[in-house]
């Protein structure tokens, strides 16, 4: 049997030993067989429309401290490949010479569909008809293996599949058994806002190593940046929001916020770079090597000093010995 290394929310792990215990206690009771409630599908990824893998699956999630109630949750199953090949080695001497890692992230459904007001039914119909059609075509030329419609539908038979249908679609009750949707995309970008602004929380963005060099890099963490470190933890956040809406909805969000300040310190910083860099190249050096004074003889110019020697210019050093005595005889 194939074994492969994977990383994966404690829910996951905790709800495929309680099925597998389960079915080794009493199997009788148990309908179908274990991949019934955990089925990996194959969909469009909802960036890049690209055939992706995802894993929904129902959790305990606590209402009281006496009862609880099972919910979906999906996950997007990534690899990640070693750029060079290796194995993986185990305590009790198994070797797995796929050194690959599968990733399984939960993810936040958005699914909906444009125009007028529909039933629900019709909406997921005509969506799953649509994305096999679309998906499909461009997989043909690439080589990219196939959607499943039913894959699809299996998505949207999950119940955070249908909760989200109403934080990003304008929809009317029309009977108490029959509810109508239709696509908003002004629902989308506020709904995508909120994730924002929770994401660039400080609490939350400088939890990311990555997240927190590229401030610093920008020189956005030094006193009195405070406003630019916002603005930075926030175009933070919607790159990450990117990884998983299209391009045009990406878009409508940036174009919700005002990065103008941000820009110009990050050019500002270019430019620097750009200039010290200029003043450091072979050219500069031999142009600026020679001054004519008026009196029509040349002296040699006085180098500009690199900002970390002013900067060592500045260190009082009274007190400290000269380097020459760590050198004296004892």
């Amino acid at each position: 049997m194939t074994t492969h290394i994977g990383v994966l929310p404690v829910d996951l792990l905790d709800v495929v030993t309680r099925r597998v215990s389960e079915r080794v206690r009493r199997p009788e009771d148990l309908d179908g067989d274990l991949a019934s409630s955990t089925s990996f599908l194959r969909l469009p990824h909802p960036r890049t429309a690209l055939p992706s893998l995802f894993l929904p699956y129902r959790r305990a999630q606590p209402v009281s401290p006496e009862s609880s109630r099972e919910v979906w949750e999906i996950l997007e199953v990534q690899s990640v490949s070693p750029p060079k090949q290796r194995s993986w080695f185990f305590t009790e001497g198994e070797v797995i010479s796929d050194g690959n890692l599968l990733v399984m992230t939960p993810i936040d459904p958005n699914v909906g569909s444009a125009g007028i007001f529909q039933p629900l039914d019709d909406i997921l119909d005509e969506a799953a008809s649509k994305v096999v059609r679309t998906v499909n075509g461009t997989a043909s030329d690439d080589g990219s293996s196939p959607i499943s419609q039913e894959d699809i539908l299996s998505l949207t038979r999950c119940d955070c599949v249908l909760n989200a249908l109403k934080k990003i679609c304008d929809f009317q009750n029309i009977t108490p058994e029959l509810t109508v949707y239709r696509y908003s995309q002004d629902k989308v970008t506020e709904y995508l806002q909120a994730k924002v602004s929770r994401l660039s929380k400080h609490t939350v963005a400088e939890k990311s190593r990555t997240i927190i060099r590229s401030l610093a890099k920008n020189g956005l963490m030094e006193d009195g940046k405070e406003d630019l470190l916002e603005l930075g933890r926030i175009r933070a956040a919607c790159n990450l929001v990117s990884q998983y809406v299209a391009h045009d909805l990406y878009s409508a969000l940036i174009a919700k916020y005002d990065f103008a300040p941000l820009d110009a310190h990050i050019k500002a910083l270019k430019d620097e770079e750009i200039a010290i860099a200029l003043a450091g190249a072979p050219g500069a050096k031999s142009r600026g090597a020679n001054v004519v004074e008026d009196d029509g003889k040349k002296r040699k110019a006085k180098s500009k000093a690199s900002q970390g020697v002013e900067r060592l210019k500045k260190v009082n050093v009274s007190g400290m010995p000269n380097i020459s005595t760590f050198f004296q005889k004892k």
